[in-house]
């Protein structure tokens, strides 16, 4: 059974091991080098993208974290974890792994009292989802190489590029596991 891991620095870590493991799989928190090398695939929650980073690069996570995926880990990243994954921001530097070939937009949807939900159809499913937005990035450009899943108003919000998969809203604070087995699919396949 595949070992799934939720990058635990700050976030949505407690929702994402409980998705995880409602679908059977072995989910835990990690936040050391030797955790990171012992997963099979890894999530990266929301929550606040700066923080994250910041904190990954005082724990010395940035290169094994890249190193990781660069290698083939599955990975998916929500809101502040597409951000974190992404290879350019649209306004600002933070510490970001750049291995998701897109450039997003921070708070694009708006403030914190701009968040909303919207059922919207994603590649591969064959009902639209309901989708939790919060503070919510975009995707502003995409690399040849990232597939658009799905897009609010022609904006992207969920991408995937190989291995690397990445949402601007937050499903598992949703009780529809679709998207979260969507990404274990990726695992499987991978390990």
């Amino acid at each position: 059974m595949p070992r799934v891991g939720v990058l635990a620095l700050q976030g949505d870590v407690r929702e994402h091991v409980r998705a995880l493991t409602a679908l059977g799989v072995e989910a835990g928190p990690v936040k050391s080098h030797e955790q990171i090398e012992s997963i099979d695939g890894l999530v990266v929650p929301g929550g606040e993208s700066t923080t994250i980073g910041r904190l990954a690069e005082r724990f010395g996570l940035i290169d094994p974290l890249r190193r990781r995926i660069q290698e083939g880990m599955a990975v998916f990243g929500t809101c502040a974890g597409m951000i974190f994954l992404a290879a350019g921001v649209t306004e600002g530097t933070q510490p970001q792994l750049g291995v998701l070939d897109i450039v997003v937009r921070r708070n694009a949807f708006g403030r914190q009292n701009d968040s909303f939900e919207a059922d919207i159809p994603i590649r591969g499913l064959d009902e639209p989802f309901h989708a939790v937005f919060i503070r919510a990035p975009w995707v502003e450009k995409t690399g040849s190489g990232v597939e658009v899943l799905a897009s609010v108003d022609e904006h992207p919000v969920m991408v995937r590029q190989g291995h690397i998969y990445a949402a601007s809203f937050h499903p598992e604070l949703t009780d529809d596991d679709r998207v979260h087995r969507m990404f274990l699919d990726r695992v499987a396949t991978d390990s």
